[in-house]
Order: C-alpha cells, then structure tokens, then sequence
C-alpha cells in the first residue's frame, strides 16, 4: 500500500540555513536528514531529549504548546545559524479522537496551541531574521483535515484548516519582503503516527484495525500511503532555487485523497 520516494531530491542547497520544529522525531527528522544531505545547516528543536541527544544537530528542547519556547527556539536558530533561510513548522500533535461533545476544553486548547498557535509564535520570531536576509521561506506542516471534514477529529481539522488561512495569509502579507509562505498538507504518512490514529479511529467505529486500513486508502486515488520522503522532498523544492515562484499554496502530498473518514 505504500507507494512513493525512498530517497532525497537531489538539490543544492549548500549554505541554506533552516530551522525545523519537532525535527528531532518522524516526519520532522527526515526532512532535517533531507536538508542536511543537500548541505544545508540545520538547527531542530523537539519535545524529546532523548531523540534530541542522538539527531546528530544542533539542537535546543521546546514544547510547541509554550509561547516562550517558541520563541526561544527561533531566536537560538538565529544565533547559532548566524541567520536563517528556512523555517520549516513542523511540530504538531492528533488531538483527541472523539465525539465533539466529548472533546474537554484543556483537549482542545492543547490541540490549537501545538498544531496552530505555535506556527504563529516561530513565524513571528522569524519574519526579522528572514527580512534581513532579503527573501526566505516559511513551509507550514496543515494536513489532509486541512482540506476536508474530519469525523471526530474535529480540534485537529480545525487547527488544520487554521493554518491554511494563515499561510496564504502570510504569503500575502510577506511576499513583497521576498519571502515565500506554503503549506504542505501530508495524506495518509506511512509510519507509527498514522497507524495510531487508524487503530484509534477502529475503536471509536468499533470495527477492527485491518478494516480501517482498508477504508481509509480507498479514500485515496492512487491506493496507497504516502512516505515520509515524499513530504520532505517537497520542502525541500520549496525551500530550493526551484520553488522561487512558489508562495501562498496549500499543496497536498496525499496520492490524491478524496475524502477523510
């Protein structure tokens, strides 16, 4: 079921200096791999200090779901980057799988501040540093519930959609500054995270794990997951010479899916 990249686009991007949320971990540490392999330097921060200690970059601890560590990160990024190109907001979190009567206040909160607000507080810290430089690029992590409704998953696909609005927000706002603002909306990712929230979404159904394999890929033209690979080549183009043109688009990585269930 799984089609797609195994490996890096192979771009030049010596000298690049990006700063990737939650990069330590999954998704984000195949992108920091995809960067680093293209030369660029890399500076992640991630809840995990194990993962942290063994990434291999330079690194600082930051909690998505706190202001002040946001913002710190993006400040350490700088100076230990001596600037940035790139900030690739990757952190986020599933969010409860439930009924929406069900979903408490302290579920919600937590859901919006990783999955939106946090993008807001980097994006804020960033846009000087980015200026500076005369142009760069911010890649927003929104999702496939970015585009479409999402049964019991509605904190996540409100935050999803939230950060559709404001990247082609910022693209507007920052394109006459030379800096390029995308979202890139993942499908069904092949890996731990997407297993965990099928085999959640089997329980709530009351069917089993297999069956809502099977019911969620046939949501998807192609028949299939997508790989981590797959999304970190196309912020790695973004991020590339080639995506100079490209700001203000919400792009879905995601083997065409029609709808979420």
């Amino acid at each position: 079921m799984v089609t797609g990249a195994q490996a890096y686009l192979p771009v030049d991007l010596s000298g690049l200096r990006v700063a990737i949320t939650a990069g330590a971990n999954g998704i984000g540490k195949v992108m920091a791999d995809g960067f680093a392999a293209c030369g660029a330097q890399v500076f992640v921060s991630d809840i995990d200090a194990a993962a942290l200690a063994a990434c291999g970059y330079r690194h600082m601890r930051a909690d998505a779901g706190s202001v002040a560590d946001m913002e710190a990160f993006v400040t350490e990024a700088v100076a230990q980057l001596g600037g940035l190109d790139v900030l690739v907001n990757n952190a986020g979190i599933a969010g409860p799988t439930k009924k929406v009567e069900d979903v408490t206040p302290e579920e919600l909160d937590a859901t919006l501040q990783i999955d939106l607000a946090a993008m807001f507080h980097t994006a804020r810290k960033a846009v000087p540093a980015l200026r500076a430089n005369g142009g760069g690029a911010i890649i927003n992590l929104s999702s496939a519930a970015g585009r479409f409704g999402f049964p019991l998953r509605s904190p996540y696909a409100a935050a999803k959609w939230g950060v559709i609005g404001f990247t082609k927000t910022l693209a507007i706002e920052l394109g006459p500054d030379g800096i390029r603002v995308n979202a890139i909306l993942p499908g069904l990712v092949d890996g731990p995270r997407i297993r965990s929230v099928i085999r959640n979404k089997a329980i709530a159904a009351g069917i089993g794990e297999n069956e809502q394999t099977e019911k969620a890929v046939t949501t998807t033209s192609l028949r299939c997951f997508v790989t981590q690979y797959d999304i970190a080549n196309m912020a790695l183009y973004l991020a590339s010479p080639f995506g100079t043109t490209i700001s203000g688009q919400a792009l879905a990585i995601d083997g065409d899916m029609q709808v979420l269930i």
